[in-house]
């Protein structure tokens, strides 16, 4: 492929990461507001975390089943759409059982995003800067975190969360209409049978070349990405708590996305500098013990750290990403990445609700502490994982 074809096979694919993400994390805003109109506890707002990412996970491995035979750009479209139809059906609800349903409709169509983009990027950028340009794709869908939260927070202030919800639902359609062509007109379709009887050499169906290592690689992803997705969907109640008003929240996680865009830059470089496993060590510990420190600052303080905590919080991501990539087959990066990414969000489904459950017995800054504690049991994860990935003799201490 021709590197301006690359570029732009790229530039949509950020473009649907910006989007998709942005939809995600709108959600953090919104949870707060549906909670006092639907008086909603704080198991029930987990659940409705999970019903979006839950359903996001699920449709991972399927997407990538799916764009094997139809290609990514049909699939992407398709489910793009019907996250455009969620989206809009959540600015007519009037309940829980409603709300629940239409998220995980939205999740079912962001499903398709992340291991179909992820594998044409690394396909067109096959022949090098693979690295750099995964890195720049993960980066976009900081830009939409940072950007999608803030604007439903002002539309919801204007105009109510119905305008909000509806409004991006009608951006998510436009999307949906043109991605199919651009996408289509970019890259080829997927490679025929003698691919797939080569994929299935490289140890499995999957494609896995490195069993353990990438079974380490998911399990951390899994801890990292559930102890994230805890983290901002209390974060705006904690800080409420603190005697925060209502319209900062939109700041308050617009600030923690920027530091988490940053966070891809910054990580990625430390990554080449000091290689994976030392920049996973910096960058998990420093979550862990940002939450704790968080959680001892009085509202005003508390603003100013959520930039530099979300620079840990997202690091860790963007080293993971672009890893799983040398652990798979490239004729299974669809599958490989849709089985990468089910584990990390599936657990990014399931904790919540069982968070929720704790802090309605002991209260948000209790579930935040025990969730600091649970981020740095990846610490010896990341050690066991070095030989897989730097060929390196793994040390526990």
């Amino acid at each position: 492929m021709i590197p301006q074809r690359a570029r732009a096979t790229l530039a949509a694919s950020c473009f649907l990461h910006f989007l998709h993400d942005g939809c995600s994390d709108l959600l953090y805003v919104l949870f707060p507001v549906w909670a006092r109109e639907f008086s909603l506890s704080f198991a029930q707002v987990g659940l409705l975390r999970t019903g979006y990412s839950g359903a996001l996970a699920l449709f991972q491995v399927p997407a990538g089943y799916l764009a094997e035979r139809w290609g990514e750009p049909r699939i992407l479209a398709a489910g793009t759409f019907l996250t455009a139809v969620g989206f809009f059906c959540v600015g007519t609800a009037r309940g829980f059982v409603p709300l629940l349903v239409f998220l995980v409709i939205g999740g079912l169509g962001s499903g398709t995003q992340h291991p179909l983009s992820s594998s044409l990027v690394s396909r067109v950028y096959e022949a090098g800067r693979r690295r750099v340009a995964l890195g720049t794709y993960n980066f976009s869908g900081d830009l939409g975190k940072a950007t999608w939260p803030a604007c439903a927070a002002f539309v919801t202030a204007l105009a109510g969360w119905r305008w909000a919800a509806q409004g991006i639902g009608l951006v998510v359609l436009a999307t949906a209409v043109g991605i199919f062509f651009l996408l289509a007109s970019l890259v080829g379709y997927p490679a025929g049978p003698q691919a797939t009887s080569t994929a299935d050499r490289a140890g499995n169906g999957w494609g896995i070349r490195n069993t353990r290592g990438f079974s380490l690689l998911s399990t951390i992803h899994a801890i990292d990405n559930g102890s994230r997705t805890v983290f901002l969907t209390f974060l705006p109640f904690l800080l409420l708590g603190k005697g925060a008003r209502m319209d900062l929240m939109g700041l308050a996680l617009g600030v923690t996305f920027a530091g988490g865009a940053a966070g891809k830059f910054v990580c990625g470089h430390l990554a080449e500098r000091w290689g994976i496993i030392r920049t996973v060590l910096v960058t998990e510990t420093a979550t862990g013990l940002g939450i704790l420190l968080l959680l001892a600052l009085p509202v005003t303080p508390a603003l100013f750290l959520l930039p530099v905590l979300g620079v840990a919080l997202n690091g860790t991501s963007s080293v993971l990403y672009g890893t799983v990539a040398e652990l798979v087959a490239p004729e299974r990066r669809s599958r490989g990445y849709g089985l990468f990414y089910t584990i990390g969000i599936g657990t990014g489904a399931l904790a919540p609700p069982l968070f929720g459950l704790l802090s309605d017995a002991a209260g948000v800054p209790v579930t935040l502490a025990v969730l600091a504690a649970v981020i740095l049991t990846t610490l010896p994860l990341a050690r066991l994982l070095r030989p897989a990935v730097e060929g390196k003799p793994a040390r526990v201490s």
